[in-house]
């Protein structure tokens, strides 16, 4: 049976994760390693133990089941709890047959023209100032926008959800305080905004699940007012924070790989097959969320004692040379199918044809808008979100 990681293991991965992985997929594939929270967990790496685990019913989503002293992830009212992400069978199944009757590929077509308005609009403001933070001027209020228009959050909102969110992503340990307030501020307006909705529906998908919520027409059970709570809260969280880091690490392997930036420009055409390569690359989950064993199981030849906490990386499995060759290459010409970033199974990401539209048609806008975009600092001088669980960059300095 693997053995505690080292301290040495653990800040690699979050300091330097790519090469980490490629140590683990080598030596201990299946290892048991310390949580940021200074709680054990099994760390899961090869591309066909990912894929196999995240289908495998045996592994609950469900912190009911967790032993005492594993890490368990956000802890949050149960308000905000109560979500697809926390969930399995037969739970799961009934909460996300409701949801996808409101977040269907209509609803999500029909949001591409707004998605690029928004796109130019941002453009506009960056052309006006030559450059900038790409992430706070272009790869975050995207999304954010995106997202509250789903939802039917007025656009004199917006700055409110992305400093809550930002508070709950990459929360400020000298100030913990910020992160509770977020909490509270999240499920005060979220009440609010719920009670409005009911009192008058909009055309806007908070509308459409409080609908699921209220009327059970099929006899098919309804959502909880928590559950709908905690799925406003999940469509927030997961459709903007993913897609910023996204499309903030698509356009930095442009930028920092020019002849895969030529490739694209050349052919808009690679554009969809582009995202695919982005989120195999470098996609913002480095883990999924946290499964805990119903009873004892094997996993890549490891046994993994029931309740204990299971971490499953897509962004290992995504580097994996068995399953991508050359697999830290970036290449917007591959064949990325098969990659984890989005999920697989049951819990496979429902907002996925959202999140690759936006990707696809941000990058679209500002490689037609900026021929000579480029960086303002060497790539080494970069941040990121010192995070074990997301990847993403905390600024992209850009001259347009």
């Amino acid at each position: 049976m693997a053995t505690p990681a080292t301290p040495e293991v653990l800040d690699g991965l979050i300091d330097d994760p790519y090469t980490t992985y490629a140590l683990l997929r080598e030596s201990a594939p299946v290892r048991r390693v310390t949580g940021t929270d200074g709680n054990a967990a099994w760390l899961v790496t090869r591309h066909a133990d990912v894929r196999e685990a995240l289908a495998d019913p045996r592994l609950s989503l469900d912190k009911a089941h967790a032993l005492p002293g594993n890490y368990r992830g956000f802890s949050l009212p149960p308000a905000l709890d109560a979500n697809l992400l926390n969930m399995d069978p037969p739970d799961h199944t009934r909460v996300r047959r409701l949801v996808a009757k409101a977040f269907t590929p209509g609803r999500t077509e029909r949001l591409r023209e707004p998605v690029r308005r928004a796109a130019d609009e941002l453009l506009d403001a960056l052309a006006e100032a030559g450059g900038g933070d790409l992430v706070a001027a272009y790869a975050a209020p995207l999304p954010i926008a995106v997202i509250c228009d789903l939802l039917g959050v007025p656009a004199t909102r917006r700055p409110d959800f992305r400093t809550w969110t930002d508070a709950l992503v990459a929360p400020d340990p000298a100030r913990p305080h910020l992160a509770k307030e977020a909490v509270a501020g999240l499920l005060g307006y979220f009440t609010a905004l719920i009670a409005e909705k009911r009192a008058r529906p909009g055309d806007d998908l908070l509308s459409d699940l409080i609908a699921v919520r209220d009327d059970d027409g099929d006899g098919g059970g309804r959502l909880s007012e928590d559950e709908l709570m905690s799925l406003a809260f999940l469509i927030l969280f997961a459709g903007y924070e993913n897609v910023v880091q996204l499309i903030g690490t698509a356009v930095l392997g442009l930028l920092s790989h020019p002849e895969q930036l030529a490739a694209v420009r050349a052919d808009p055409a690679l554009l969809p097959g582009a995202v695919e390569e982005f989120l195999r690359h470098e996609g913002p989950v480095l883990l999924a969320i946290r499964r805990f064993p119903l009873e004892d199981v094997t996993i890549g030849g490891v046994r993994v004692p029931k309740g204990e906490t299971v971490l499953l990386s897509p962004g290992s499995a995504g580097r994996d040379p068995e399953r991508f060759a050359d697999p830290d290459r970036l290449d917007v010409t591959r064949d990325a199918s098969g990659h984890l970033a989005l999920g697989h199974g049951i819990h496979y990401c429902l907002g996925a044809p959202l999140a690759r539209m936006e990707t696809a048609t941000a990058l679209a806008a500002l490689i037609e808008r900026f021929p000579d975009l480029a960086l303002a600092v060497p790539v080494e001088e970069l941040r990121r979100r010192p995070s074990m669980r997301a990847r993403g960059l905390l600024e992209l300095p850009v001259v347009c």
